[in-house]
């Protein structure tokens, strides 16, 4: 047989997984993402999703989109570089520019593809990219894509991160490359310290924010904004899927940053450009968070109060200081388990196993929403200790209730 054939004939994971009755992934939800979905006619309470602020069914962005549609039809057939630049990403750009303290931003398709073209194109071959090791994947395929040497430094240990500064060539250029909000951990990294490393051995600073804008910050702005340390910050990446409530990315930088990637970016360059509808979006999210301050408050009282609720429990939530709130069960089986045993309760949770983290780092993640309600995270959190008894994941004795 041919080899891809057999290769692809080989892989029968997803399939054993099925037959056992866990698998946990593609399930198909029939209705807006809010805190409440249906999947197979019935409600689920989401707590799974990634809109921290709770926007992706707002009214006003919904017109929005729908309005730009009516303007300027359903995409840009076209790459930015050439014929699918639209004053609409013109005017995108320059808010986020505005709204993260960055002299300019450019926009992407998605917020994958502004971290593999960004880092892809800022180094070279004679260059170095140090990353934590719990980066996002796409901060990793950005790196390989670079050709520069890879380096990785333990997570948010700054002696493992100066270590690895300590033996570069004080010539070459450095680009340190982190999240603001680790994905799967929901812990902050430590952007004072590195950015005094970076000062103290002439580096350069990137800061992945898919998971902080809407969420840290006065008003919403990021990590940088969050430790006040915006212009020590050379690079800020963000995510519209998450907080801004649609689909794509963007990076912002100095004028001189932004002008070398529009022109070296290959990911930019060579994909068709962010759809109308999805600009438009951005724009009306980013005058809800303007207006609605409020929203951020809500999500630091439900995230605050569900950390204290599952640790009093006894879970094993780590270190997180975000609505994204990991709770180890360190077993990739009862991972799944727990996953299904809480879906057919009505509670939507994301399994996350080997080799998304460690062997042994197998866990729910659990993340907030500014519109859930105290009843939904009441509900929730009930039916998580329940499932979590019955897999034998928490011990009674632990709980501190």
């Amino acid at each position: 047989m041919n080899p891809l054939l057999e290769k692809m004939k080989d892989y029968t994971m997803p399939q054993e997984v099925k037959k056992a009755g866990l698998y946990p992934y593609f399930r198909s939800i029939e209705s807006a993402q809010d805190t409440e979905v249906t999947i197979q006619g019935k409600r689920v309470l989401m707590f799974g999703s990634n809109s921290y602020l709770g926007l992706t069914n707002h009214p006003k962005i919904k017109e929005a989109s729908k309005k730009a549609i009516d303007k300027y039809g359903t995409g840009c057939a076209g790459s930015r570089f050439l014929n699918g630049s639209l004053n609409i990403h013109d005017e995108l750009e320059e808010r986020l520019a505005d709204f993260v303290g960055k002299d300019a931003a450019i926009v992407f398709s998605t917020g994958f593809q502004s971290n593999l073209g960004a880092i892809s194109a800022l180094t070279g071959r004679h260059d170095h990219i140090i990353l934590d090791e719990q980066d996002h994947a796409s901060i990793i395929d950005g790196a390989r894509l670079s050709f520069s040497k890879v380096l990785k430094f333990k997570h948010n240990d700054m002696l493992s991160l100066e270590k690895e500064l300590k033996a570069m060539e004080p010539e070459s250029i450095k680009l340190i490359v982190v999240d603001g909000i680790f994905s799967m951990e929901g812990d902050i990294a430590k952007l004072p310290e590195i950015t005094a490393l970076a000062k103290k051995y002439q580096a350069n600073i990137m800061v992945d924010d898919a998971h902080a804008l809407g969420v840290l910050g006065p008003q919403g702005e990021g990590t940088a904004a969050h430790f006040k340390v915006t212009h020590e910050v050379d690079l800020i990446m963000g995510t519209f899927s998450k907080s801004l409530a649609s689909i794509g990315g963007f990076i912002a930088a100095s004028n001189e940053t932004i002008n070398y990637l529009k022109h070296h970016a290959r990911a930019l360059i060579f994909s068709a450009s962010l759809a109308p509808s999805n600009a438009a979006s951005v724009l009306a999210a980013l005058d809800i968070i303007k207006t609605e301050p409020e929203r951020i408050q809500l999500l630091w009282n439900n995230t605050n109060y569900t950390s204290q609720v599952l640790r009093e429990m006894g879970f094993d939530i780590g270190h997180t200081e975000s609505p994204i709130i990991p709770i180890y069960i360190r077993d990739n089986t009862k991972t799944f388990q727990m996953t299904n045993e809480l879906m057919r309760q009505g509670i939507f949770v994301n399994p996350i196993v080997t080799p998304a983290v460690k062997s042994d780092s197998s866990l729910l993640r659990l993340s907030l929403m500014a519109t859930h309600t105290k009843a939904q995270i009441d509900e929730a959190l009930e039916k998580i200790e329940h499932a979590a008894k019955m897999f034998d994941v928490l011990n009674p004795l632990q709980s501190k209730v």
